[in-house]
């Protein structure tokens, strides 16, 4: 989302810990990036336990990226922990059904007094939000408020919090800039396959033709056999289309003297950096994505003949439905040690939480090599 230059590192390097104090208004934070990673345990969505959670049951590297294993149901955070093994019995103590109601006996006076000792909040991995200190008020919308902010935005924005977002006083608005992850599938999925057929059956009368606005005795027939290769070179266009997106756009740095550009930056991507837990904004609400892609596929027609800039078109926002339904995947889903998912999933953690100026691929990091914002691999050996 921004460019590639110098962060102001908000975040350590991989190989030390988080730093020991957030920039900002609020108190000390810190845990090691080791724990964070090693927290990518293959383990599937737990229920949520919210009395487990909040009152420091749950280790701190699970803590840190929470988000690997979350139940977005009720926006509440449920954390997946390695199991811990039961402390060995004694000779004296009770076996059986006996021994399993001592032990909860215990376990629950153990809860009793770490909710009279330990504070409400304890995960490590982002910024407690102080409502009396914050730089904003969070009980009003958001998006009109971060333009004040100047030189502290950028800073500000890359402290994550795990509360939800409001951004606008209309609820109509509200609405419309937040979405369920299955609606993108289900809006969109019917669109790539109507208009995938209607390429293919358009180029199967034979009347499509490459340069035929300039020479007709040249002009390339594209046949409908063809049609395969031009949706897979929409998807790859897309790819890259995502990360030019990704870095120039959604990763612009705003002038701090500008409040109508740090609002659009908050507006398009600084929200989801600050709130990365919140389920209702990981993928772009239909409603606004479709001005998006109408316009890039205006531009297609002016481009290419109609049915070829349709058959690219498709195969583009078929890349695109997949990289809505692979970044939610990325906060949400439980994938298998060693699988690509796993390796990007990983990824995506050490931009939110530490590389916020690099790994800028979502559904692939192919786009880092060559334009040299990829995440150092010896980040995540040193963690492992």
């Amino acid at each position: 989302m921004l460019s590639s230059g110098a962060s102001p590192a908000p975040f350590a390097s991989p190989a030390a810990a988080f730093p020991s104090r957030h920039p900002g208004e609020v108190g000390d934070r810190s845990v090691p990036l080791a724990g964070c990673l090693r927290s990518l345990v293959v383990l599937p969505v737990a229920q949520p336990r919210p009395q487990r959670h909040r009152q420091g049951f749950v280790s701190a590297s699970a803590q840190c990226l929470h988000f690997l294993q979350r139940d977005p149901g009720d926006g509440t955070s449920s954390v997946g922990t390695l199991a811990e093994p039961p402390p060995p019995r004694r000779r004296d103590e009770p076996s059986g059904l006996g021994r399993r109601k001592s032990l909860s006996e215990t376990v629950d006076e153990k809860v009793v007094d770490a909710a009279a000792q330990i504070p409400e909040q304890t995960d490590l991995c982002y910024k407690t939000v102080d409502v009396e200190k914050d730089l904003v008020d969070w009980q009003k919308p958001l998006l009109w408020q971060v333009g004040y902010l100047g030189e502290k935005y950028d800073e500000w924005v890359h402290q994550p919090v795990d509360r939800p977002i409001r951004l606008f006083h209309s609820d109509i608005l509200e609405s419309l800039s937040k979405t369920a992850w299955y609606v993108v599938f289900l809006v969109w999925t019917p669109v790539v396959l109507y208009l995938s057929w209607f390429s293919y059956t358009s180029l199967a009368q034979g009347n499509t033709r490459l340069f035929s606005s300039f020479t007709t005795e040249y002009s390339i027939p594209v046949h409908k056999y063809y049609f395969p290769f031009i949706f897979l070179l929409g998807m790859f266009l897309w790819s890259l289309l995502e990360y030019l997106i990704h870095r120039f756009v959604f990763h612009m740095k705003p002038p701090a003297s500008n409040y109508y550009l740090i609002t659009l930056h908050f507006l398009l991507h600084g929200q989801h950096h600050k709130s990365p837990f919140d389920s209702s904004r990981l993928v772009f609400p239909p409603v606004p994505a479709s001005l998006v892609i109408g316009f890039f596929y205006g531009v297609l027609r002016l481009l290419l003949p109609e049915v070829l800039g349709l058959s690219v078109f498709v195969g583009g926002l078929c890349g695109y439905v997949i990289y809505d339904m692979m970044h939610y995947y990325l906060h949400y889903g439980s994938p298998r040690k060693g699988t690509y998912l796993y390796g990007l999933k990983a990824y995506h953690v050490k931009h939110h939480f530490e590389h916020q100026r690099s790994g800028f691929g979502i559904s692939t990091r192919f786009w880092d090599y060559p334009f040299r914002t990829l995440i150092p691999e010896e980040t995540f050996k040193k963690e492992d």
